[in-house]
């Protein structure tokens, strides 16, 4: 693959998925916590299951390790049918949140500890350790003992234990939890990089948006059970096929509304009385004379003292609060008829010269293309 070709298996339909999941669903009793899945993750990607405690994106991964049975439907690893397939005997590793590193064995005897019960010779050992301690750049740290290494080299090691054996896909389930967020932050490049360098499939679990939009190729959405959306960060991010992914995902504002007109990928809301129509992208699914809603994004919102008459979009407001970020100030500027719109604004100037400040009356507007109008509720049917 050339460096300028885009990486997208998924858009090439002679592209044979690493991990394919065929109308699975999970019940304990009467709970159901997988609903008729199907996906396909790719090798080579990143992929990322990203949703809030309990939509079941940690027991999608349990199955794909083998430590659930599916009670419907067909998981295949590598064209392989894992039904029945212990996990020792699948082609995955899976590294915990908790590490679950040997505390008495230093870091060299972690990492060698699963390829001495394969059938790999010794001298074979001694190279991938080193292998992997390069990897993950530890070689100074190689006979220390768990308790005597950060948190971050904690995670590394676990990290480059996993890989040891060469797994085909790696499992990582909420692998940075434990950091804080600058190490998270610093980490996730460090991820990235162990993964593209080995070429093994990763895919994680989290609950932290910002970490599956760094980290990942593609994220599914999940919310009871069910893949609510599945596509690339930036997609998912501008164009989120219901008010559930774009309240989800990033910070947003939702307008309430009715479709008043729906042309192509336009569409307007009508929303208040008195105020002009919100001027947006047409999302799926969408009706003329339904019920909708409109999402726009906080950093799209320009904020004014002045009338901008060029912008379709436009509102007036008074400023109630001010979130001081540091690199950006975040703007709650309530409007006349009682709904509560957020600016995100970049502190290019130091805060005591900023023009606008409590109480002021102000503009806010946005593009045609800024937002976009989505069917009212939760998740697309």
């Amino acid at each position: 693959m050339s460096n300028n070709t885009p990486f997208a298996p998924w858009n090439d339909e002679a592209a044979v998925p690493l991990i394919q999941f065929d109308g699975v669903s999970k019940k304990y009793g009467d709970f159901l916590a997988i609903d008729n899945i199907d996906l396909k993750i790719y090798p080579r990607e990143f992929f990322a299951l990203l949703g809030p405690s309990g939509c079941g994106k940690t027991t999608l991964m349990r199955m794909l390790a083998g430590f659930e049975e599916a009670s419907a439907g067909k998981i295949t690893i590598d064209n392989k049918d894992m039904a029945g397939i212990p996990p020792n005997k699948r082609a995955v590793n899976m590294m915990f949140q908790s590490y679950a590193l040997f505390p008495h064995l230093n870091v060299v005897d972690n990492l060698a500890f699963g390829l001495k019960r394969s059938r790999m010779a010794k001298s074979e050992i001694d190279g991938r350790v080193e292998e992997m301690l390069r990897l993950v750049q530890l070689q100074k740290f190689a006979k220390r003992k768990p308790h005597q290494l950060s948190g971050g080299q904690r995670q590394r090691v676990a990290l480059a234990r996993a890989l040891a054996k060469a797994p085909k896909l790696l499992l990582l389930d909420e692998p940075l939890g434990a950091l804080d967020k600058k190490l998270r932050e610093e980490t996730q490049f460090e991820l990235m990089d162990i993964q593209e360098k080995t070429g093994t499939t990763f895919v994680i679990v989290t609950h932290d948006q910002e970490e599956a939009m760094t980290v990942a190729s593609r994220i599914a959405v999940m919310d009871h059970g069910k893949l609510v959306q599945i596509d690339t960060p930036d997609r998912v991010y501008e164009n989120p096929n219901s008010i559930y992914v774009a309240g989800f995902i990033g910070d947003v504002n939702i307008i309430e509304g009715r479709v008043s007109h729906l042309a192509g990928e336009e569409a307007q809301l009508c929303w208040a009385e008195g105020t002009s129509d919100i001027r947006g992208m047409a999302g799926p699914k969408i009706q003329k004379g339904e019920e909708a809603a409109f999402a726009v994004r906080p950093e799209k919102v320009a904020l004014s003292v002045q009338e901008p008459i060029e912008r379709n979009n436009r509102v007036a407001g008074r400023v109630e609060d001010i979130a001081y970020l540091g690199n950006m100030s975040t703007y709650y500027v309530r409007l006349e008829n009682g709904n509560l719109i957020k600016s995100q604004v970049a502190n290019d100037r130091r805060i005591s010269r900023r023009s606008v400040t409590w109480n002021d009356q102000v503009w806010l507007s946005w593009s045609d293309t800024a937002g976009i109008v989505l069917p009212s509720g939760g998740n697309p049917s």
